[in-house]
């Protein structure tokens, strides 16, 4: 993190950081030397070490320990079996939107971090992300928001070029108000440029164009609001499934999974042009890409022109053996201020208000994506968001489909039998 980003952050999280010393001294769960150590478990990139530095400075009895996984895939089995067990989490763990409410499920595993302060930040958090974290009875609060994901369309500026397609965000955007105007660009950019596709795989159109038509329509997707399957009488998740497999049918992705190894072997290469990209995926793109993609890679407009994709939740588990330490970490890290430098840090579009205004974040434009205004680009996006319910099983049901799409791509499962597929594995991985 650069030094004018500490500077900046400084003074605003000073009172934080000082208003907290108290509760994280305190502890009598601490060894001999009043030292102790927080574990906490992510996944993806939140942007959170320097936020750490800041934390261990003003609270000198702590050092805090990061776990990581690069993708969320990889990191539900673990949280799966330390719930499960009781044992092996960390003192904080990050819940993902789609796993969340398996776990709201299981509140009482989770410390009630009312007890700890939460009361009086509601005004920190949009209202349906604040509502999130809260059990449905209202009288836990089981995590607090960290981002929001909204969503964009990164894009390789020197394959646009290769296949004469203009190169300028603006531009490009005008080229795909719908997913149908995308999807014929894409053909058209294939007829030109030999060895790369035109986006990664049919996983991320899924995601987001589900999410999208769930938005705008009946506000759920898989799941009705009473957790029953409906996932084949959804006209929203049908629609979407049908944008998806046009992709496949037609041969433009390259039937990678997000994150997965060949996924970012391939960001390193030409491997394809364009992915639906979440804020918080520009991360993981500078992670992968590195140096080959410095420059190379812009940010656009999302066809369909609003919706979001991810963003997560700080929670403590009931098993930790520092309950008030792990909770003022949490209040630290997804506090106005915190969510200002992991945004600096990560593009990890923040959930506050306070920090989606800050010019920190509404004025940000990032070098790595050409200078691309990913402030404006990402706030206009959740300003539109709408949210959409999913279920306790949302992420078995959503793998399992993923599964069915990247099959047929990979000849494994004809075109004209997908979405009877799809249906048979969605209800197998509810069950």
């Amino acid at each position: 993190m650069r030094a004018s980003m500490r500077r900046g952050l400084s003074t605003a999280v000073a009172a934080l950081l000082v208003g907290g010393l108290a509760v994280a001294c305190g502890g009598d769960d601490s060894g001999g030397d009043g030292k102790i150590e927080l574990t906490v478990d992510v996944f993806g990139e939140p942007g959170y070490e320097e936020l750490y530095k800041q934390y261990e400075a003003s609270h000198p009895n702590v050092t805090i320990k990061q776990r990581k996984v690069s993708s969320l895939d990889d990191f539900k089995p673990r949280i799966q079996q330390w719930m499960a067990t009781g044992s092996g989490a960390g003192d904080v763990v990050m819940l993902e939107e789609g796993i969340l409410p398996l776990y709201m499920q299981q509140a009482n595993k989770f410390v009630n971090l009312f007890d700890h302060g939460g009361k009086e930040l509601e005004q920190n958090f949009v209202s349906w992300k604040w509502q999130a974290g809260v059990s449905p009875d209202g009288e836990q609060l089981v995590g607090l928001g960290t981002d929001v994901g909204a969503l964009a369309m990164c894009y390789r500026t020197d394959l646009f070029e290769k296949a004469g397609l203009p190169t300028e965000r603006d531009e490009v955007s005008e080229l795909w108000p719908t997913w149908d105007d995308y999807l014929k660009v894409g053909q058209d950019f294939q007829s030109k440029v030999d060895g790369s596709k035109w986006l990664d795989g049919p996983t991320a159109v899924w995601r987001v164009t589900v999410l999208q038509e769930a938005g705008a329509g009946p506000g759920h997707s898989y799941f009705d609001k009473q957790n029953n399957l409906v996932f084949g009488t959804n006209p929203a998740v049908k629609s979407s499934f049908d944008t998806a497999l046009k992709f496949e049918q037609n041969k433009l992705t390259a039937d990678m999974s997000i994150f997965t190894p060949p996924w970012q072997t391939a960001l390193k290469r030409d491997t394809f042009a364009t992915v639906p990209c979440p804020s918080w995926m520009l991360g993981g793109i500078k992670e992968f890409s590195g140096e080959y993609g410095e420059g190379k890679w812009d940010v656009a407009k999302v066809p369909g022109g609003s919706g979001y994709w991810g963003g997560s939740w700080l929670a403590v588990p009931k098993q930790t053996d520092h309950a008030a330490e792990a909770a003022e970490l949490a209040k630290f890290l997804t506090s106005p201020e915190g969510q200002i430098g992991a945004f600096k840090a990560a593009n990890v579009f923040p959930s506050s208000p306070q920090a989606a205004k800050d010019p920190a974040v509404a004025d940000a434009k990032d070098p790595y994506f050409n200078d691309a205004p990913v402030g404006q680009i990402f706030g206009e996006m959740v300003a539109q968001a709408k949210p959409v319910y999913l279920g306790p099983k949302n992420e078995d049901v959503r793998q399992a489909v993923e599964n069915v799409l990247i099959s047929v791509g990979q000849g494994k499962v004809p075109a004209g039998e997908a979405w009877n597929k799809a249906v048979e594995e969605a209800e197998k991985s509810a069950r």
